[in-house]
């Protein structure tokens, strides 16, 4: 922002769109998590995997994810730790519970690319969720034989409180009840992603409100969205915009709030940390 007034002032209009909106349609991304306090590098990761770092010299969580590792044993060491700490434990921020009091008793729904279940552990309403990229808390055979998944919770907390010098036990290498072949995380990295009954109705439902509010007051509030995948929430929240003048586009994003010039007099940029900018909207008014 170019001044501290500047930032007030959209924070204050942010504040009048949440109050007025017939609806708001929330796109997540990483950036909220982070906020939040799940982090994937720095003083998290050391507290965590520091035997890991030492081992197989990557810095950080997303490069472990995509380490070769030369056992099924190995890699499931990591992925069950990762798992459990970022699906399993709470995040160390209320920024999630802020955000649902902000949008408690309106109309909304959630879009998100995050796979760590923190809307649903914060108190938002599973119907009005459609996790896109998969979920922490699921499996799925590798190869996929079918299109079903499978909840992992009973089986990372054994391997996470099991595991031994970087490694599970044998006989917890999780494999296809079906076809027999390794289970992988349900997660969309490449074209073997599964989208099961689950994920199916999540996305008929996030069509179906998105219908039901054609052409009224939206507000399209965009959270923590990066470059990486863009065609998910950015472009078709600024797309939906400039088609609805109605609408109203808002972003929170540290060092990254911006929006194209055709709907620059509908949008909300705001850059700064999400959490903090959530617990002053919800001061506003008090």
């Amino acid at each position: 922002m170019n001044s501290t007034s500047a930032c007030w002032d959209d924070i204050a209009r942010l504040k009048r769109e949440l109050d007025t909106a017939d609806a708001v349609v929330i796109g997540a991304g990483a950036g909220l998590s982070t906020s939040a306090g799940f982090t994937y590098g720095g003083e998290r990761f050391h507290r965590y995997f520091s035997d890991f770092e030492a081992e197989y010299g990557y810095h950080d969580m997303y490069s472990g994810g995509f380490y070769p590792y030369a056992t099924p044993e190995e890699r499931w060491a990591f992925w069950s730790r990762t798992i459990y700490i970022n699906r399993y434990q709470d995040p160390p921020k209320p920024v999630y519970q802020d955000l649902l009091q902000l949008v408690r008793g309106k109309d909304y729904f959630v879009l998100t690319t995050n796979v760590d279940h923190c809307f649903q552990k914060a108190g938002f309403d599973k119907q009005r969720l459609f996790y896109t990229q998969g979920d922490y808390g699921l499996w799925q055979c590798s190869r996929p034989c079918h299109q079903k998944t499978y909840d992992n919770e009973a089986a990372v907390r054994k391997m996470f409180t099991q595991q031994r010098n970087l490694r599970v036990p044998s006989d917890l290498v999780p494999h296809c009840p079906v076809c027999g072949a390794p289970m992988s995380m349900n997660l969309r990295v490449d074209d073997t992603f599964v989208e099961d009954v689950g994920w199916h109705g999540a996305a008929g439902r996030y069509e179906a409100f998105l219908r039901s509010h054609q052409g009224q007051h939206l507000l399209f509030l965009e959270l923590g969205v990066g470059g990486n995948t863009p065609v998910i929430i950015k472009y078709p929240f600024w797309n939906m915009t400039h088609q609805n003048p109605r609408a109203t586009y808002a972003c929170i994003n540290l060092a990254e709030a911006y929006c194209p010039k055709e709907i620059q007099k509908q949008a909300i940029c705001i850059d700064g940390d999400i959490g903090n900018v959530l617990h002053t909207l919800l001061q506003c008014g008090k």
